[in-house]
């Protein structure tokens, strides 16, 4: 092979190289001030110039707005940190709904129950998923490609990475745990495992979200849905990760036999994890109080505390 080959083939080598460690790569990251909020909501109301007693957590976090590399894609996302100095472990945050449906706003992320739990000593961070989402395809990677991105942030404990996903969120998590070794514990509420379960229940769901968004979908129909659902590949999953899956037993958009059904085959796999169910719907709307006092002794005992 002669030198000038030779070269072309370094500078080549080089060059994918540069491309795939970019993935994950933070683009962006901009503070969001809680006065920019609309705070004429129900969710925040200032009695003068403080905070409600139920949002006083917001004065102990940062808020960020940041965007990131996935594949050859600009992504958009949250990041939530403590304002203390100090390392802390992580949970990454797998937002339910289907492109703009359920997206995540600045308002919206502050609102929710991880923002609360950031407060206690985590970062947390969410993707809103490329913009063209695939449901769980190669959109999985946004989820993924967060582990490098939070290498670049000072505050992390990237050895203490938490995972939790919320219905189609749920779907994301499980796919990733399958995919990688770094999440020491993972929970996954009111979460489909079965989706020709879904689509038989639901019809609605196979001809407005999944055909629309799955490429190829009727031509390779029984590939993706069970390429998105746990049931069919859960010995896939990574034994390290311990596991807590929740289950609003009055759930009407996922079916709560859905858990009963994961439930079943880890069990067979002999999978550390456990169950709770709530007398509740899809949101925890009436069980919120109760979420957050779970979910904080969850990852303090699972993930903060070890």
């Amino acid at each position: 092979m002669s030198l000038q080959k030779i070269l072309l083939s370094i500078c080549f080598c080089i060059n994918i190289f540069i491309v795939v460690s970019q993935n994950g790569k933070l683009l962006s990251k901009e503070l969001v001030e809680i006065s920019t909020l609309n705070l004429g909501d129900d969710l925040f109301r200032f009695d003068g110039d403080s905070l409600r007693n139920e949002y006083k957590y917001l004065y102990k976090i940062n808020l960020y707005n940041i965007t990131y590399k996935s594949d050859e894609l600009i992504v958009k996302g949250f990041l939530i940190e403590p304002k203390k100095r100090g390392k802390y472990p992580v949970i990454i945050f797998n937002r339910g709904g289907n492109r703009s449906f359920g997206k995540l706003s600045a308002q919206r992320m502050a609102a929710l129950s991880v923002s609360e739990i950031a407060s206690k000593g985590y970062v947390v961070i969410a993707s809103n998923y490329r913009e063209n989402d695939e449901y769980g395809g190669k959109d999985i990677n946004d989820v993924l490609y967060l582990i490098e991105t939070l290498k670049e942030v000072e505050k992390v404990d990237i050895n203490r990475i938490g995972m939790f996903g919320w219905s189609r969120g749920g779907i994301m998590t499980y796919l990733a745990l399958a995919k990688t070794d770094k999440i020491k514990t993972a929970v996954i509420s009111n979460s489909p495992s079965n989706l020709y379960d879904v689509v038989s229940s639901r019809p609605i769901i196979e001809e407005k979200i999944l055909s629309k968004y799955i490429p190829n979908y009727w031509k390779n129909r029984d590939e993706e849905l069970k390429k998105r659902s746990v049931l069919y590949w859960a010995e896939k999953l990574n034994k390290k990760t311990k596991m807590l899956i929740l289950c609003g037993v009055r759930d009407q958009r996922v079916n709560p036999s859905q858990a009963d059904m994961i439930v079943e085959k880890l069990n067979k796999f002999d999978y550390d994890f456990e169950i709770v169910k709530f007398d509740t719907g899809h949101s925890f709307r009436s069980k919120k109080k109760e979420l957050r006092e779970l979910l904080t002794n969850w990852f303090a005992k699972k993930l903060k505390n070890i």
